[in-house]
């Protein structure tokens, strides 16, 4: 003989399942969720390099960086010059900026990208900006200014920092001032 639930036992007993099939799927996940070192230890070791398959780089501490920052800085205000100076590690990454006082709101990201122009080429902007006459599309390449003002830092011939000012009334001037912040740092 066959049993017939009513509508209401329908309900409650449908609730009920859905109930437990919620509880059973959020009691799975939060029991992976608390037992991290289960997932853990089922992960694979990481591998460890060997010696020929790394390299070992130099790169500027943050106190020379400032060093040659400051140094920037005091030099243009000697000639009355508002600057903004960057410094980029070998990398091209920014490691700090400084905007002096009165600065154009310009001279910030030009200082940036003349630094990283400086240390991708091992080369000063100005003298890259006349390499542009051979090959004009590298000034095509992301994040590069080709104008005077960046300058790259050199540890054994490599570049491991590139210096670079901007806001002073020529690229001559903003070199010259990238140029007395690298050699404070000999």
């Amino acid at each position: 003989m066959k049993k017939t639930l009513s509508r209401r036992a329908r309900i409650a007993t449908g609730g009920a399942v859905l109930a437990a099939v919620a509880a059973g799927t959020f009691g799975t996940v939060a029991a992976n969720a608390s037992a991290p070192d289960a997932a853990v230890a089922a992960a694979p070791a990481a591998a460890e390099a060997g010696k020929r398959d790394t390299t070992t780089s130099t790169h500027l501490t943050i106190d020379a960086a400032t060093e040659a920052a400051q140094a920037a800085l005091k030099a243009a205000k000697k000639e009355g010059q508002r600057i903004t100076v960057a410094v980029v590690d070998r990398n091209g990454n920014t490691i700090l900026t400084m905007r002096g006082d009165g600065a154009g709101p310009q001279s910030y990201e030009s200082a940036v990208k003349k630094a990283f122009t400086a240390v991708s080429w091992n080369a000063t902007t100005t003298e890259l900006a006349g390499r542009l006459k051979d090959a004009p599309n590298l000034k095509d390449i992301p994040g590069t200014l080709f104008l005077g003002g960046g300058v790259p830092v050199t540890s054994g011939k490599a570049p491991i920092a590139g210096i670079g000012v901007a806001g002073a009334p020529s690229g001559a001037l903003d070199e010259k001032f990238a140029q007395a912040g690298a050699e404070a740092l000999n």
